[in-house]
């Protein structure tokens, strides 16, 4: 028992095997929340079908260069992540912890522009119910759209929030010296949680704010 690792359960044989299960598991739960997204990306393409002008009008009232600017930001907390995750299997823990830093500080840069956003969406009575209003012929449309946007973004900014949680749990425990070469599978394992939430935006970048934007 001597010869046990503190960081292995006690029903798997070896760190490897813990990390294949955590893997695993992690992969699993990814393929869930790819079903729940799916689900809200599948009712978003088919009421664009049914109402692609309105879509197209009401895309136009979307920020481009927030958005593109947010998407620059999100890009470059998965280069973050996964330095960080490097980081902690060269087990170097400074470095992982200034990654880890980054990451959470370029998720709350895009969170913060996200929170502008929907500010002035809010200021611009572009948030349906009882007080929408929009310009043109397409307004009942045009809180469909509204509608999705802010269904899809706000469950990609509290997946956000969620992930910012994790990151601050992994800082604290490498702050206590948790991590090592043969033992990093937290990071790991959240590594893939955050760059699955930036794949997400990836799609909800074009679907959302590039629509006819030729025109």
């Amino acid at each position: 028992m001597s010869d046990h690792p503190s960081t292995l359960a006690h029903h798997f044989d070896d760190l490897e095997q813990q990390r294949a299960a955590s893997s695993l598991g992690m992969w699993l739960f990814l393929v869930t929340e790819i079903m729940f997204f799916g689900g809200l990306f599948c009712g978003y393409t088919v009421y664009r079908w049914m109402y692609p002008g309105a879509f197209a009008a009401s895309s136009h009232e979307l920020d481009i260069w927030l958005g593109a600017f947010n998407t620059a930001v999100l890009l470059g907390s998965s280069l973050t992540m996964a330095l960080g995750v490097y980081s902690a299997q060269m087990g170097r823990r400074k470095a992982l912890i200034a990654f880890l830093l980054l990451t959470m500080l370029l998720g709350s840069v895009f969170l913060g522009i996200k929170y502008v956003e929907y500010g002035h969406k809010f200021h611009e009575h572009l948030v349906p119910g009882a007080h929408f209003e929009f310009a043109g012929p397409f307004e009942r449309e045009a809180q469909i759209f509204f509608s999705f946007y802010f269904a899809m973004t706000g469950m990609h900014a509290l997946h956000m929030v969620i992930g910012l949680g994790l990151l601050t749990a992994l800082v604290v425990m490498a702050l206590r010296g948790s991590f090592s070469r043969e033992y990093y599978t937290p990071v790991d394992m959240i590594g893939l949680y955050w760059h699955f939430v930036d794949i997400v935006w990836i799609f909800l970048f074009p679907l959302l704010y590039l629509i006819d934007r030729h025109k």
